[in-house]
């Protein structure tokens, strides 16, 4: 295994990355990996997940997007329209690689939507797309007017809102209003892996249950009794993953 840490520019903003590449052939697939809401790249799912990746041959690209690890901007500052621009330069930058024959996309939390978002953006860029626990209630919640029990008007909406005891600006909710998931959704018609815990208590498994009936090509693996990060049947999620990739 070979590892190279740097940092990718999006317009004036350092995105930490690491690039893990398995022993083997000159070319291989690559997946980006992105972490979720207050997450970053070393935690131990998304760790986890690229090394099942890597023990597939598959090389990763983790990335840790605008406010978040060690990337620039601050967390009060980041919203979803910042996150889908770090990810299509990182996507762009992968395909850049000489070494990268397909290219698949993986996020966990946050980084699944933004995961679904992108390649709706980009549907023929991706091999396969992975959201894991996508947080697909953050747009609905925005839209209803209740996001992680914060409640609030969704006509009027704060400068600032407070999500896991941090700060937020309110433009986080007004973007989030405006993400058009089931347009993007429409647009990807590749092979989808959708994983939930069913005691998931930040994204209710519902949402990837009713994803999964909207794409045309789309595996649910719901994991029985397991939360938001996998704490307790990770391992299920790793055998998913090498499955679908397998």
């Amino acid at each position: 295994m070979t590892r190279e840490e740097f940092y990718l520019t999006d317009d004036g903003i350092r995105l930490h990355a690491k690039l893990d590449r398995p022993e083997g052939p000159d070319k291989t697939p690559l997946c980006i990996v992105l972490h979720g809401l207050t997450g970053h790249m070393e935690e131990p799912h998304i760790c986890a997940v690229s090394e099942a990746m890597n023990g597939l041959g598959i090389a990763t690209l983790r990335v840790e997007l605008y406010g978040h690890g060690q990337s620039d901007g601050e967390f009060r500052n980041h919203d979803l329209f910042k996150w889908i621009s770090n990810v299509l330069t990182v996507v762009d930058y992968a395909k850049s690689l000489d070494f990268v024959t397909d290219l698949y996309l993986c996020g966990h939390s946050q980084g699944g939507l933004a995961t679904m978002l992108v390649a709706g953006m980009r549907p023929d860029s991706f091999q396969a797309i992975l959201p894991l626990s996508p947080a697909l209630n953050i747009s609905d919640g925005a839209k209803r007017g209740e996001l992680r029990g914060v409640r609030f008007d969704p006509a009027h909406l704060p400068d600032m809102v407070s999500f896991h005891d941090l700060p937020l600006k309110g433009d986080y909710l007004r973007v989030a209003q405006l993400l058009d998931v089931d347009g993007a959704v429409r647009r990807y018609k590749g092979p989808v892996l959708l994983v939930h815990g069913t005691k998931d208590t930040t994204v209710p498994v519902q949402y990837s249950i009713d994803a999964a009936a909207q794409y045309e090509n789309a595996k649910l693996v719901l994991i029985d009794g397991d939360t938001h990060c996998y704490d307790y049947h990770l391992e299920q999620v790793l055998e998913a993953v090498k499955e679908f990739l397998s």
